[in-house]
């Protein structure tokens, strides 16, 4: 899988390309050649009939990488912190990957995708892989494509793959459905501490980090944290997420991250292969329900739509028989097989 590793500067591509064969690509992909693994993201991320049968082809050969989630609010000094982990992670010559997601614009649907640039010290690296990838509207923190890229690196040969998500809030923890380990990034000074103890994505973590630790306020928090932990009820030999002080601009505690997260990974041991399951079971309920939703798009009309709201409107009809309404029509149109499978 060395070949992976053969060409930096097309690490940082993103333009989308013509779809070559999928049994050509997918060999080139199982081959870590770097510019297939860049096309087969362009592919996933497109939606393409090419890039359905190109997961058909690498999937099988997927499951040996290690997925690391990096997650936080907005200014928590993610993207710094992923930059020297990636550099720690190089210490040891294992190979690493990185789709940094990137929010998209409400208003003209396009992403700066700027923070892979905070990661150009390693864009000369021939182990290193990092892709920058929008968010296109989807909420939860990730991109609708992020499970599918990481299968492509994860094929490709990649020891670790690192997945950044965008700055997020309370209830937006996709990660948790799509990484082996959840690493949240809080910093001091971004509000009311006993707000952030509050808040979803605190459930969610399997090690804390509280960045930017020469901060005033860093050690109030990492208390906070602890505090709350305290009040949990641990079982006997269940997992209790350290909570790690860190300065990711010096690269202080860089090292004790990842001894963390190799400490997780071994403590996990059996229930590894549980938690990939869940994350399984979430990936295929997300890829029915958006097949359903497209299928819906193609069973009504926007006339017919548009004279269900009317009616809705009007107070004649209630949402709930509107869309039973609509579900039933949809039934029927794929029954009748008039519609594919997907978006082509």
């Amino acid at each position: 899988m060395s070949g992976l590793w053969t060409s930096a500067r097309c690490l940082l591509t993103t333009s989308h390309v013509s779809p070559p064969d999928a049994g050509t690509l997918s060999d080139r992909v199982l081959a870590g050649d770097p510019r297939a693994v860049a096309r087969a993201i362009s592919l996933v991320e497109d939606q393409s009939v090419d890039g359905r049968e190109l997961m058909r082809r690498i999937y099988p050969h997927a499951g040996h990488a290690y997925l690391v989630g990096v997650t936080g609010p907005p200014g928590a000094g993610k993207s710094t912190l992923v930059d020297r982990l990636i550099a720690e992670l190089r210490k040891t010559d294992q190979t690493v990957g990185v789709i940094a997601v990137d929010p998209s614009s409400p208003f003209s649907g396009g992403a700066i995708l700027g923070d892979r640039l905070r990661m150009g010290a390693h864009a000369l690296d021939p182990g290193v892989f990092i892709r920058s990838m929008a968010t296109r509207g989807r909420l939860g923190g990730l991109a609708r494509a992020t499970s599918d890229a990481a299968v492509v690196l994860d094929a490709a040969g990649t020891d670790v793959v690192v997945i950044e998500t965008v700055g997020v809030g309370q209830d937006e923890v996709d990660v948790v459905r799509t990484a082996d380990v959840s690493v949240v990034t809080l910093v001091p000074g971004a509000g009311d501490d006993v707000q952030a103890i509050k808040a979803g994505i605190m459930e969610i973590a399997d090690i804390f980090v509280v960045n930017k630790a020469d901060r005033e306020g860093a050690d109030r928090l990492a208390e906070a944290i602890t505090g709350s932990l305290a009040l949990q009820d641990f079982a006997p030999g269940e997992w209790r997420p350290p909570v790690l002080k860190i300065d990711s601009s010096r690269g202080v505690g860089i090292g004790e991250l990842w001894s963390a997260i190799a400490e997780f990974r071994a403590h996990a041991g059996a229930e590894h292969g549980d938690r990939r399951r869940v994350r399984d079971q979430w990936r295929l309920r997300d890829l029915v329900a958006e097949r359903f939703a497209w299928q819906v798009e193609r069973a009504i009309e926007p006339v017919d739509f548009e004279r269900l709201v009317d009616e809705l409107t009007a107070g004649r009809l209630d949402p709930h028989t509107a869309a039973d309404d609509v579900v039933t029509r949809t039934c029927r149109a794929v029954a009748s097989g008039v519609l594919g499978t997907g978006p082509k």
